[in-house]
């Protein structure tokens, strides 16, 4: 039986007892409730069949309700728990997920940044290693480019210096030989040595 049915059904029979009230007496029913009209010669004993009526009618609502009304809410409400508690889950499951893409995202983040770091301080130190090396062997080769010319230069001198002394012995001979008509060659040379060394020029 539908519960529209029942509910009509529950209605007829609480106007049943007014209906053959109003139909056995012919009398008007009081005003209010009939089943407050305990001091009236006609509804009032009519009291026990209405309390039965209620009593049956308040059965028969809570069987429908208890039936059909109330499963289909309860139904519906656990249907949208379920639904809530999924869309809960679901945005649970979203938000971890996301939580670990950022971290994952993060920890690349960091392990790109050390590897740059790592790549920047190394191409750091070969360069600083190259221009060490570099710089060390531009050095050696200017040492050595420097001491070859300071032996050319002292061989040079030493060469010059040489000249210089024959040279000055040959004009100091010349001229005491013109002078004194007669010159003493090694008495000459030791002259012009004693000479070039009180100069600093040996």
């Amino acid at each position: 039986m539908k519960p529209r049915v029942l509910i009509a059904a529950a209605l007829a029979g609480l106007a049943a007892p007014c209906m053959a009230l109003a139909a056995s007496t012919g009398t008007v029913p009081v005003e209010g409730m009939p089943q407050l009209a305990f001091g009236h010669p006609e509804q009032g004993r009519f009291l026990v069949a209405n309390v039965v009526w209620l009593l049956i009618i308040f059965g028969v609502l809570y069987f429908v309700m208890a039936q059909y009304a109330l499963p289909r809410v309860e139904s519906v409400l656990a249907e949208r728990r379920a639904r809530i508690e999924g869309d809960l889950e679901q945005a649970q499951a979203a938000k971890q997920q996301a939580d670990a893409a950022l971290s994952e995202h993060q920890a690349a983040t960091a392990r790109a940044r050390a590897e740059a770091q790592a790549a920047i301080a190394a191409a750091t130190q070969q360069a600083q290693a190259e221009a060490s090396a570099k710089a060390e062997a531009l050095n050696a080769r200017l040492n050595a480019q420097i001491e070859e010319a300071e032996r050319r230069i002292a061989a040079s001198r030493d060469q010059a210096m040489s000249a210089l002394r024959t040279v000055a012995a040959d004009a100091a001979e010349a001229l005491v030989a013109r002078l004194t008509g007669g010159a003493d060659r090694a008495v000459v040379e030791r002259a012009v040595g004693s000479e070039l060394a009180a100069r600093g020029r040996v």
